[in-house]
């Protein structure tokens, strides 16, 4: 994943329609049990790699909304399994292959982002 959207959010979705991988979800659609805000799908997010900023980032009108989180990759597979048995996230679940796990489905992300940065889910800022 690399990219949570946090408690800042005023549910607005003007992030939804801008993510290039459909990893964000309004809250009405979010996976979650009982969701409070708009949603990033982490075994969908790109963290758009091939841009200079994230599109939701860019799209997003409230500053703080926007935070990063650890690569969706095999390092960090425990951490996305156990933030998933948390219900902090609702990671896809294949019907043959499993849980969508960065083990199985690893996704790009910005390796310039300091990985501190990540564990203090560090807002975006312009």
């Amino acid at each position: 994943m690399a990219v949570i959207i946090t408690e800042e959010c005023i549910n607005c979705d003007a992030c939804v329609d801008e993510c290039p991988a459909t990893a964000i979800v309004s809250a009405d659609e979010s996976p979650l049990d009982e969701p409070e805000f708009t949603y990033v799908k982490p075994e969908k997010c790109i963290e758009c790699v091939d841009c200079s900023v994230p599109k939701c980032f860019d799209a997003c009108p409230t500053p703080g909304a926007i935070a990063w989180d650890m690569p969706y990759t095999q390092e960090f597979d425990e951490y996305y399994l156990q933030r998933n048995d948390e219900g902090i996230y609702k990671i896809r679940v294949h019907k043959k292959k499993g849980v969508f796990s960065p083990s199985f489905q690893p996704r790009p992300f910005r390796e310039v982002i300091d990985m501190q940065d990540r564990i203090e889910h560090k807002a975006l800022e312009f």
